[in-house]
């Protein structure tokens, strides 16, 4: 432990007193200070000026990393004939329409990404209250209620990262691994900010992005300079 306590300080001693980095310093200082046993995920969070109690202010989207998250994602699809075997050649991990329902149901859900064919809705319906904490329910702005299942679930394996507003107006999302290059996390923060941005709601007022800030799994967070990260 006293071990793990040194590497702790070492770190918070070197993220002392910095802040709004530029996105390569930010990147350089958090990849220099992760030291856990296990490739650890970088992790972006954007505070947003909105409130996603009103309608209009609420923000959601997805976004295609161009070098993946580095994550192994499971997906399920929802289908039944032909789009169910489409699904399964795409490489889709469960697939099925009410048996699967009851797999859900039961508790069992073991993906991290649900698509559904529309007319599958009704029974997906259903499970709104055990996706839906979850953010797994299948939604058409994000493209997870497609005919398109294969697409759908080669995005998903690729790289693709849905967002969602949290309620105190924050954004998180994992943008790759510890192990990856520092231009590929660079370039892959850049383009997630840019899908935020993107996703700006009409009833946003005032400054929309507040602060942005990076971590790893394990390691002290510090704050990214907007503008570097916007290209602003």
């Amino acid at each position: 432990m006293a071990k793990l306590g040194k590497r702790t300080r070492a770190a918070r001693e070197a993220f002392a007193g910095k802040s709004d980095l530029s996105v390569e310093d930010a990147v350089a200082l958090v990849k220099g200070n992760a030291n856990a046993k296990f490739d650890e995920t970088i992790e972006l969070a954007v505070n947003l000026g909105v409130d996603p109690r009103h309608a209009d202010q609420m923000v959601r989207g997805v976004v295609g990393l161009p070098n993946g998250t580095g994550k192994t994602v499971r997906v399920a699809v929802f289908a039944r004939g032909a789009k169910a075997d489409e699904a399964q050649a795409a490489g889709a991990d469960i697939v099925g329409a009410e048996d699967l329902m009851e797999i859900v149901q039961g508790g069992k859900i073991e993906f991290d990404r649900c698509i559904a064919t529309p007319d599958m809705m009704p029974i997906v319906g259903r499970l709104g209250k055990v996706l839906g904490p979850r953010n797994l329910m299948p939604n058409p702005k994000v493209g997870t209620v497609t005919m398109e299942v294969a697409d759908a679930v080669k995005a998903a394996k690729g790289g693709e990262v849905q967002f969602k507003v949290e309620k105190g107006g924050v954004v998180h999302g994992g943008v790759g691994k510890v192990s990856f290059d520092q231009a590929k996390l660079v370039e892959n923060i850049k383009a997630f900010v840019d899908a935020v941005a993107r996703a700006k709601p009409s009833g946003a007022k005032g400054t929309y992005m507040k602060k942005i800030a990076i971590s790893s799994t394990m390691g002290p967070g510090v704050t990214i300079d907007v503008a570097s990260a916007t290209g602003d």
